[in-house]
């Protein structure tokens, strides 16, 4: 069957990366079908509305992680589903049944409607790099055989513990639920995800990712050791693994490594206007880097296009066009002088923290279209 032809779904399509393939979807012919909690709350879908093609080959459906079947409808006469929504909420105060639940019973409950559908030809997921390398004893290089140590995470509960525990479960039991229904299921395992965006509001994988430029220090241990990819690249490795027949098994899909000083180091050089930091309490100087192999992907003949740089200019240039992070002074002074003396005062942004709880209780709970590392 042609592109051109071929209708996909794409679950949390409001978010960082459902948004960011939607348009790619869009501009390789596909009709897209995007889940959304709230279709009608217009602050929230606009930037798909926006889209090029979406006024003759995007529709928006209703659908809930936390409401089973909700999903069935959009997913009927689909020849593929791209799963990408996953409850995130790293500071809940009930993770076990505002996270990890959700999670898996979302991920069974989607697999469930692509089985009845029976014109679902494959189902690729978006997972983490958290189903992967979160353990005691670090390794060097890390593939698809490798899974989180859940033990460890429970028991030390740092930072993002509930997503990695809801996202190696989830994973999990798509994996045993595929098998016994004869299902083609790909996961796709991104690092970091940074890069520009065209959601309206912070996306949580960048509150990580640009922690040394806001001071959020608690975030500091997720980017010691990190591993990147380029929003685009991610986008794009969806695709490849969807329309190659060749495609199987889990796909780690990851183009940088870098620790905490190796990336300070590069925005201090790029971005001096911030204060960031050069050295950091309890963390090494002599700092391993940490891989993540993305071989199995690149002997399919993908191909990653950016580079660590471009990946966090992008970052910071959107969140700057979109108010989340300040101005570089210049910028600032520039901008002040534009809008006259009248209106020199900007507002000052919520933080992000406050920011993404606010967006949650407008959305009656845990956003269930977002994703993180």
């Amino acid at each position: 069957m042609g592109v051109e032809v071929e209708t996909v779904c794409v679950t949390g399509a409001s978010g960082f990366i459902g948004s960011w393939l939607v348009m790619r979807l869009l501009e390789k012919g596909y009709t897209v079908r995007a889940t959304v909690r709230d279709p009608d709350n217009t602050r929230k879908v606009n930037h798909l509305l926006e889209l090029p093609k979406a006024d003759t080959h995007l529709t928006l459906w209703k659908a809930d992680l936390s409401v089973e079947g909700s999903f069935d409808e959009a997913v009927q006469g689909c020849t593929g589903v791209f799963h990408v929504a996953t409850p995130m909420d790293f500071e809940s105060k009930d993770p076990e049944n505002e996270v990890i639940k959700p999670t898996i019973n979302g991920v069974l409950d989607i697999m469930k409607a692509c089985a009845k559908a029976k014109t679902v030809r494959r189902v690729v997921f978006t997972s983490s790099a958290g189903t992967v390398d979160v353990e005691e004893h670090k390794k060097t290089v890390y593939d698809e055989t490798c899974w989180s140590d859940l033990e460890f995470v429970q028991t030390v509960k740092m930072t993002g513990w509930m997503y990695f525990v809801s996202k190696t479960l989830a994973e999990q039991a798509a994996w045993k639920y595929a098998k016994e229904n004869n299902l083609d299921f790909i996961s796709v395992i991104p690092p970091l995800v940074v890069g520009p965006f065209i959601m309206p509001s912070m996306p949580p994988s960048l509150i990580t990712a640009l922690s040394l430029i806001t001071g959020n220090e608690a975030h500091y241990g997720i980017i010691k050791q990190g591993n990147y990819v380029h929003l685009d690249d991610l986008c794009r490795a969806h695709i490849v693994l969807f329309e190659n027949p060749k495609a199987e098994g889990r796909y780690i899909c990851s183009s940088h490594e870098a620790t905490i000083h190796d990336l300070a180091k590069l925005l201090r050089e790029k971005y001096p206007e911030y204060n960031v930091p050069a050295k950091f309490k309890d963390i090494d100087e002599d700092l391993a880097s940490v891989v993540f192999s993305s071989k199995k992907l690149m002997d399919l003949g993908f191909e990653f296009k950016y580079s660590l740089e471009e990946m966090f200019a992008g970052a910071v240039e959107t969140c700057r066009e979109k108010g989340l992070i300040p101005l570089s002074h210049e910028k600032q002074a520039a901008e002040d002088k534009l809008v006259g003396a009248v209106e020199t005062c900007r507002p000052i942004p919520l933080s992000h923290e406050k920011q993404a709880v606010e967006e949650s209780k407008e959305k009656g709970g845990v956003p269930a279209d977002s994703e993180a590392p």
